[in-house]
C-alpha cells in the first residue's frame, strides 16, 4: 500500500475517521497516510486536533507517528501544540527509556517557546538518567533548547551539567556533551562556553579511545577548534596520544587527526619530535588515496591544503600522485595540481617524463593543464628552465595534435617574458607551426613573439601581413589587440615596414567598432607622431616580472582552512565565513552610485542581531532609503564614466603609468600592518583592517593586498551608518596604480558626523569600490579607539557620579598588577576621579567620554583580599557589552 499518494475530496474526513477509530491497526495505517499527504506538500494540519487524542497510546510505532506529525505542524498551531505538554511530561517518565527520549526529543524539536519552559524539569531528570540512551538524547536536546531561549539554558545551568556529563562513563554520552558545548560556542562565538581546561582535556581524551568513529571525530574537531595547549609538554602528550588514531580505517578520523597534530606542532619546542609526528602523518594521509574515486578527490582536495601548510610532507612521496590510467578526469586534475605543488629540482626529471606522458591522453583539457604544467615548472625552477624548454619543443616537434602545439606555444611565450634573452634561439621552431594555430590565445601568442623579437625575425613584417592581417577584421578582440601592438613594435624596428602599421592604424582607427582596440590605436598614432623615440621607449618598457605561485590559497586564509579539514570548507577550499556569516546567508544588494548601480552581498554577523540591542536590521538593501546608503555618487565615482579633458601635449608619466609603471612611494606608517585580520576576499583582492588610534585619533587601519591580475587603478572608500557616528575623513586608497601582487598600507583617520548615528551594533558596514567592483564587509569598532584625551579631574567628577546603572563585572587574575591594570586603562585617556583606600580594600574610579555619541564611561577597579574586579558602566547602556569586552581584553 503506498502512503504517498496525495488525498483526494473527502479524504481529510476518511483520515479523520481512521485516526478516531478503535481499531489499532486502522489507526496506524491512517496516520502513516497523514505522514505520507505530508511529505508529499499536501496540508493535513486541519487533524491536528484529532491527533491530539491519540498521544497516549502504548503503541510505540503509533507514538512515533504521532511525534513526527506534531514537529512539523506545531509552529502553524502553537495554542493546539501547547495541548500535548501533559502528554509529553507523562512520557518523558515513562520506563521504556525509548519512549522518555522520543517525548524529550519531540519536545526539543518543537520550536515554540512555551513548550522549552516545561522542558526544564523533565531535561534536569533526564540528563541524570541512569539509561545512557536518555541522556545522550537529552544533551543534544540541550544545543536545541539554547537556540530556542538562551537565557533560560543559562538559569537552569544545563551547560554545568553538559561540562560535569564529560566526565561520563558511557563514550556517547561525552561525544554527544562535546557536540552540543561546540555547537553553542560555533553559534555564539562572543560568549565563552566552551574552554577546553587541563581537566575537561583529560575526560575529552579518556573517551577518545573508547569512543565510535563518529565519537572520535567529534572530539578531535573540538580539540582542533577550540583547545589552545597551555605548554609544550602538554601539546607533546595530546599529540602522541592523537597520533594513535591516524591508522584508522575511517579516512575522517585520519584527517580530524592530523589537523589536531598540525595545530599541536606549533606549539611544540622540541624539532626532533615535531619531525616524528610530520612522519607518521605521511602514510596515513597517502593511504587515503586507496579508497574509491570520489573518495580519493575528497582526500586529494584536503590534502592539497596540506601540502601548501607543510610543503616538505610529501615530496618523497610524489610518485603516489602521478595519474593513473583509470582515474577519473576530476581526480587526474586534482593530483596535477598536488604535483605542481611538489615538484622541485631533484624530482623535475621524474615530473616532465609524466607531464610527456600526459600530453598524449585523450583528455582535452587534461592534456592541456599538463602541458601548462611544464611551463609552469620552468617558470618555478630557474635551474630546470631548460629541461623544461626542450620538453616543450619536442612536444612541438613530434605532436601531431593540434591543441598540444597551441598550448605549448602559448607557455613558451610566458617562458620568454621569465627569462628574456635566454631562449630566443628556438623561434624559428616555432613559426614552423604557424599555419596550425587557429586557437585566439594561440595566435596572439605568436604575434606577441613576433612582434616582441622583430629585430632577431627575419621578415617578421611580411609574417604578420600574410599570416595574420589579411583577415584582421574577423579576429578575436585578443588577437586584434596583439596584431596592433605588434605592427607598431615591428616598424620601430624595421622602419621599411612603415606601410604595414599605416594599414594597421587605419584599421584600427576608422574601420573598427571596439572602443578599446581604436583608442589605442589613436595612442599609437599620436605617439609615433609626436615622437618615435618616446614611442619606442613606452612600448619596449620592462614589463612586470611573470611568476607563477605554489600558494593558490592565501596563507592568512590557508591558516584558517586548516582546522577545517575533513569537512565541506576543505572541498571548496573557502572558510565558512567568506561565504555568509552563521545563520545569515548573502543577501544581494544594490546600492546606489551616481548613474549606475553595483551589485554586491552585505555580509552582517548573526550576532549583532542577538547580542547588541535594539535590534536593527542593516540599510544596504535596494528599497531602502537613500539617506541611508554609502553614497558613492556623492564623492564623485560618477568620474569614472567621465571622459578626460582634451590635452595638446602627451603626458608621459600618464601613459607610463598605463604601461606599468610604479606609482609614487606612499607615506610610512608607524603601526603593525602585519597584525591586521583579513575582512574580505573578493576577485582576488584581500582587505584586512581594523579600528585603533593613531596620534590619539580614531584611526581605521587597512591593508589593501591586490592578489588579481589587474591593477587598481581608483579606490573609494566609505561607512555605513553606524552606532559611533563614525564617517571617514579620507575616501582614497592611493597613490595609484596598485599593481598586482602589490599592497597598500593605509591609516584613515575618521570624523565624527551625527547623520552618520544609528544604533546596529559593533560592526561597522565598510563598502570599498574598485576596478574590480564593490568590496563590502563588517569591522569591529572599539568604544577604547573613541575616547578622549586630557579631561579635567574636577570637571569629570560629577559626570562619574551621574552614571547610575551598573553594566557588568568581571573579574581580574593578577590581582598583584593591580596598579598596572589602573594605568592601562588610563593610557587609553580615563582620568581618575575617585580613589579609595580602607580597611584592606582599595577602589579606584576612571571617567571618559564621547562627546559625539553624548556618551559617559565609567570604569571601577577594586581590589579587596589579593581578590580583583572591574565594573563597568556607561550612558548609554548599548555601550555596556562592548566596553567591557574590551575591557576584558586589555586586562588580561
Amino acid at each position: 500500500m503506498s502512503y504517498f499518494n496525495t488525498t483526494k475530496k473527502g479524504e481529510i474526513q476518511e483520515l479523520r475517521e481512521g485516526i478516531g477509530s478503535t481499531n489499532l491497526r486502522t489507526k496506524k495505517d491512517s496516520m502513516k497516510r497523514v505522514i505520507g499527504a505530508m511529505m508529499a506538500g499536501t496540508d493535513v494540519s486541519s487533524l491536528l486536533a484529532s491527533v491530539l487524542v491519540n498521544m497516549q497510546t502504548t503503541d510505540l510505532e503509533l507514538k512515533k507517528l504521532i511525534y513526527l506529525y506534531l514537529v512539523n505542524y506545531s509552529k502553524s498551531e502553537p495554542e493546539l501544540a501547547v495541548h500535548a505538554v501533559n502528554s509529553f511530561l507523562k512520557d518523558a517518565n515513562d520506563t521504556n527509556p525509548l519512549v522518555r527520549a522520543l517525548a524529550l526529543r519531540t519536545m526539543a524539536s518543537i520550536r515554540i517557546e512555551q513548550i522549552a519552559e516545561y522542558m526544564c524539569e523533565p531535561l534536569h531528570r533526564c540528563l541524570n538518567d541512569k539509561d545512557p540512551y536518555v541522556q545522550k538524547t537529552a544533551v543534544l536536546c540541550v544545543a536545541k533548547m539554547y537556540d530556542i531561549n538562551p537565557q533560560l539554558v543559562e538559569d537552569e545551568k544545563f551547560l554545568d551539567t553538559l561540562h560535569t556529563l564529560l566526565s561520563n562513563g558511557n563514550p556517547l554520552v561525552v561525544t554527544n556533551s562535546v557536540a552540543t558545548l561546540a555547537e553553542i560556542q560555533t553559534a555564539h562565538p562572543e560568549t565563552t562556553i566552551f574552554q577546553i581546561t587541563p581537566d575537561i582535556l583529560q575526560k575529552m581524551s579518556a573517551a577518545l579511545s573508547q569512543a565510535s568513529e563518529w565519537g572520535q571525530i567529534t572530539i578531535l574537531d573540538a580539540l582542533a577548534a577550540w583547545y589552545t595547549p597551555q605548554s609544550p609538554k602538554e601539546a607533546e602528550t595530546l599529540a602522541e596520544r592523537v597520533s594513535i588514531h591516524l591508522s584508522h580505517n575511517n579516512s575522517s578520523v585520519v584527517l580530524s587527526s592530523t589537523k589536531v597534530i598540525i595545530k599541536l606542532s606549533e606549539y611544540i619546542t622540541d624539532l626532533n619530535l615535531v619531525d616524528k609526528l610530520m612522519k607518521k602523518l605521511t602514510q596515513p594521509l597517502v593511504s587515503l588515496l586507496s579508497s574509491f574515486p570520489e573518495m580519493r578527490y575528497i582526500a586529494l582536495r584536503n590534502l592539497n591544503l596540506i601540502v601548501q601548510r607543510l610543503p616538505s610532507l610529501l615530496v618523497s612521496e610524489i610518485s603516489v600522485f602521478f595519474c593513473k590510467y583509470n582515474d577519473p578526469i576530476y581526480v587526474k586534475m586534482e593530483k596535477l595540481e598536488i604535483i605542481m605543488l611538489l615538484v622541485n629540482e631533484q624530482n623535475v626529471p621524474q615530473v616532465l617524463n609524466e607531464l610527456k606522458e600526459y600530453a598524449t591522453e585523450v583528455d582535452i583539457d587534461f592534456v592541456r593543464k599538463a602541458v601548462s604544467a611544464i611551463g609552469r615548472c620552468a617558470i618555478l625552477l630557474p635551474g630546470a628552465a631548460g629541461l623544461c624548454v626542450d620538453t616543450l619543443v619536442h612536444l612541438i616537434e613530434t605532436s601531431q595534435v593540434n591543441f598540444v602545439i597551441q598550448e605549448a606555444i602559448i607557455v613558451i611565450k610566458d617562458v620568454f617574458r621569465r627569462y628574456p634573452n635566454k631562449y630566443e634561439s628556438i623561434i624559428g621552431k616555432l613559426f614552423s607551426k604557424i599555419e596550425e594555430l587557429d586557437e585566439p590565445e594561440a595566435r596572439a601568442s605568436m604575434i606577441w613573439i613576433l612582434g616582441e623579437y622583430a629585430d632577431r625575425i627575419e621578415g617578421a613584417d611580411n609574417i604578420l601581413e600574410t599570416y595574420f592581417l589579411e583577415n584582421f577584421a574577423d579576429e578575436p578582440h585578443i588577437v586584434q589587440m596583439a596584431i596592433l601592438t605588434a605592427s607598431v613594435k615591428i616598424f620601430l624596428a624595421i622602419p621599411s615596414s612603415q606601410p604595414l602599421v599605416q594599414s594597421v592604424l587605419k584599421i584600427a582607427t576608422k574601420k573598427t567598432d571596439n572602443p578599446d582596440l581604436r583608442d589605442r590605436g589613436f595612442i599609437y598614432w599620436r605617439l609615433l607622431s609626436v615622437n618615435k623615440d618616446m614611442a619606442k621607449a613606452i612600448l619596449n618598457t620592462p614589463k612586470p616580472p611573470i611568476s607563477t605561485h605554489k600558494d593558490l590559497v592565501p596563507k592568512d586564509v590557508l591558516a584558517e582552512l586548516i582546522p577545517y579539514l575533513g569537512t565541506l570548507s576543505s572541498v571548496v577550499h573557502k572558510v565558512p565565513d567568506s561565504a555568509a556569516p552563521t545563520g545569515q546567508a548573502p543577501k544581494q544588494t544594490s546600492i546606489p552610485s551616481g548613474d549606475f548601480a553595483f551589485q554586491q552581498e552585505e555580509l552582517v554577523p548573526a550576532s549583532q542581531t542577538q547580542s547588541y540591542p535594539p535590534p536593527t536590521s542593516h540599510n544596504f538593501d535596494a528599497q531602502a532609503n537613500d539617506e541611508e546608503l554609502i553614497d558613492f555618487g556623492a564623492f564623485g565615482l560618477s568620474a569614472y564614466n567621465t571622459p578626460a579633458p582634451a590635452s595638446s601635449g602627451i603626458d608621459l608619466d600618464f601613459l607610463t603609468g598605463m604601461m606599468g609603471g610604479t606609482p609614487a612611494a606612499p607615506p610610512k606608517i608607524d603601526y603593525n600592518f602585519d597584525a591586521l585580520p583579513q575582512l574580505a576576499l573578493h576577485e582576488g583582492v584581500c582587505v584586512f583592517g581594523q579600528f585603533g588610534q593613531l596620534n590619539r585619533k580614531t584611526t581605521f587601519f587597512l591593508r589593501f593586498k591586490n592578489n588579481s591580475a589587474t591593477p587598481i587603478t581608483r579606490t573609494d572608500f566609505r561607512f555605513n551608518t553606524n552606532s559611533f557616528a563614525l564617517k571617514p575623513q579620507s575616501a582614497d586608497l592611493g597613490p595609484f596604480p596598485i599593481q598586482p601582487g602589490q599592497q597598500r598600507d593605509v591609516a584613515i583617520s575618521c570624523d565624527f558626523d551625527q547623520s552618520q548615528l544609528k544604533v546596529t551594533g559593533p560592526d561597522v558596514q565598510v563598502g570599498i569600490q574598485c576596478d574590480l567592483g564593490m568590496i563590502m564587509f563588517a569591522a569591529r569598532a572599539k568604544i577604547l579607539s573613541l575616547t578622549q584625551y586630557n579631561l579635567a579631574a574636577d570637571q569629570s567628577k560629577p559626570k562619574a557620579s551621574s552614571v547610575k546603572n551598573r553594566n557588568a563585572t568581571h573579574s581580574i587574575q593578577n590581582a598583584s598588577n593591580f596598579n598596572e591594570f589602573v594605568q592601562r586603562v588610563s593610557s587609553y585617556g580615563f582620568v581618575e576621579t575617585n580613589r579609595m583606600v580602607k580597611d584592606g580594600l582599595t577602589a579606584v574610579q576612571l571617567f571618559n567620554e564621547i562627546p559625539a555619541l553624548n556618551a559617559l564611561l565609567v570604569v571601577e577597579l577594586i581590589l579587596k583580599d589579593n581578590q580583583a574586579q572591574c565594573v563597568s558602566r556607561t550612558e548609554p547602556e548599548y555601550l555596556a557589552q562592548m566596553l567591557n569586552e574590551e575591557l576584558t581584553h586589555i586586562l588580561v
